[in-house]
């Protein structure tokens, strides 16, 4: 996972993206502006022997595009990690920079697209020319991997042919995003079991509007992290 993690960095395949997240670490919100960003791809961030994978969509541009961590900096971040604290996955209940200190237990981070997009909406090519990164990584956490919490429709449906592809087994037809959904997908060979969840994306538009509030991202971790066998707080 480390030698993953670190070619995930030097991926300049979409120029697009390249072009978009070196002009935003050239320019920099006026808040950051004695700050050097990561403008690079941002790679996962967890231990790599994780029953728990949380997928997102892609880093914010000033937040995991600044800070290098998945979810760091950024509303978003803010409120996924206060539920991962809480629920006793983080050590901390905030994220501020890859040198906070900052642990998770038992889930990994990740997400289908690595670099930051314009208007948070990378490409369906985009999407596509990333996968095999996650693919990597899913193959990577399979000794492991107990269950997965995707928060938001485009990593949904980013992440079900990557299930696929590895060998899991999806209902026909496919699963439908909603909050809180919840399936039991099988090995094609074996009896491995993954669990996947749901959950709408913490983004600031989403809690601002109540579509997700704190509560309902608690819930539906906890729920998740018990599937997977981690010893989560109520």
């Amino acid at each position: 996972m480390p030698a993953l993690d670190e070619a995930v960095t030097g991926c300049r395949a979409c120029p697009r993206l390249v072009a978009w997240r070196e002009e935003v670490g050239r320019v920099r919100r006026r808040a950051y502006a004695d700050q050097t960003y990561w403008a690079r791809p941002v790679p996962g961030f967890g231990p790599q022997d994780a029953p728990l994978a949380v997928v997102g969509l892609a880093p914010a541009a000033h937040g995991g595009n600044r800070t290098g961590r998945m979810f760091t900096g950024d509303p978003s971040g803010d409120v996924l990690y206060a539920a991962l604290h809480a629920v006793g996955l983080a050590s901390r209940p905030t994220a501020v920079d890859r040198a906070d200190g900052l642990e998770l237990y038992g889930v990994r981070i990740t997400a289908p697209v690595h670099c930051a997009p314009p208007d948070n909406r990378p490409t369906t090519q985009e999407r596509n020319t990333c996968r095999p990164w996650l693919a990597r990584e899913f193959r990577l956490l399979r000794p492991t991997l107990r269950a997965v919490l995707v928060l938001g429709g485009f990593g949904w449906q980013a992440l079900l042919p990557v299930l696929a592809d590895a060998g899991w087994l999806l209902p026909r037809p496919r699963p439908a995003f909603g909050h809180a959904a919840h399936v039991t997908l099988r090995a094609a060979e074996g009896d491995a079991v993954l669990h996947l969840f749901a959950s709408y994306h913490p983004s600031q538009r989403n809690i601002s509007t109540r579509t997700l509030t704190p509560a309902m991202l608690r819930d539906v971790l906890h729920t998740a992290a018990v599937t997977a066998g981690l010893p989560a707080a109520d």
